[in-house]
């Protein structure tokens, strides 16, 4: 059963620094529900563009692959094809709870616990960073765009969903308040909005769509787009 997310409910005297740590996965169902906007829908048409264009003798990666929610998706969409399904993330706790996920509905899945800039990417048709990369060291996020590109078949498909940010000052501000007027709406306190965003500070480093686009494309990828956008959360959709 899933349970409620009340990490910031109360005051901390001194905020660590946001981590995913076990304290974290045993509420992140219901954080990123309550959190991002849109997210069901991302990681439901995830599945859908995976069954499109995963293909046959091919390696799919899920790279932050946290709970597993995209892995299934994936798993669900493409259970004809004869794929390798690879989920990679760096926490322990969220690896050790995808393993039971995956054990309750019957899913193979590989699972690695390691950081993403390590892992062995080859011969992929599918790579999914789903709210992953604004994670990873902004000086690291090049080089690990172009070993996914380069280990990529031509066809094949990146889905990067992100928080981004505006170069507008007006428009960044419009929408972090949508956003925590979204929070807001689904139960979170004023307390905990200011909370959360102070533990993600310098932790969470978000870019702009125009930044994303530019190094896709420098990267090798022919074609970008933005397929779902709500407020400051997007996914892009790129291909080789």
């Amino acid at each position: 059963m899933t349970k409620t997310d009340d990490i910031y409910s109360s005051p901390h005297r001194e905020l660590q620094r946001f981590a995913f740590d076990e304290q974290v996965v045993e509420v992140f169902p219901d954080m990123i529900q309550r959190s991002v906007p849109g997210y069901a829908t991302i990681i439901a048409m995830t599945g859908v563009m995976a069954g499109r264009y995963a293909k046959d003798g091919s390696h799919c990666y899920d790279l932050g692959c946290s709970l597993g929610a995209s892995s299934l998706a994936i798993a669900r969409e493409t259970a004809e094809r004869d794929i390798r399904l690879i989920g990679v993330d760096n926490s322990a706790a969220m690896i050790e709870r995808c393993r039971d996920y995956c054990r309750q509905s019957n899913t193979t899945i590989e699972l690695r616990c390691e950081a993403i800039q390590d892992t062995e990417i080859s011969n992929a048709s599918v790579v999914v960073l789903n709210f992953t990369l604004q994670f990873v060291p902004e000086r690291e996020r090049q080089a690990l765009c172009q070993r996914i590109c380069d280990a990529m078949r031509p066809g094949g498909i990146l889905i990067l969903s992100e928080k981004i940010k505006f170069a507008d000052d007006h428009l960044q501000e419009l929408n972090t308040e949508l956003h925590h007027a979204f929070k807001r709406a689904n139960g979170y306190s004023e307390m905990e909005v200011a909370q959360k965003r102070s533990a993600l500070e310098n932790v969470l480093i978000p870019e702009t769509l125009s930044q994303h686009q530019q190094r896709l494309k420098s990267c090798g990828f022919s074609s970008v787009d933005v397929w779902f956008q709500c407020f400051n959360f997007a996914s892009m959709v790129a291909i080789k």
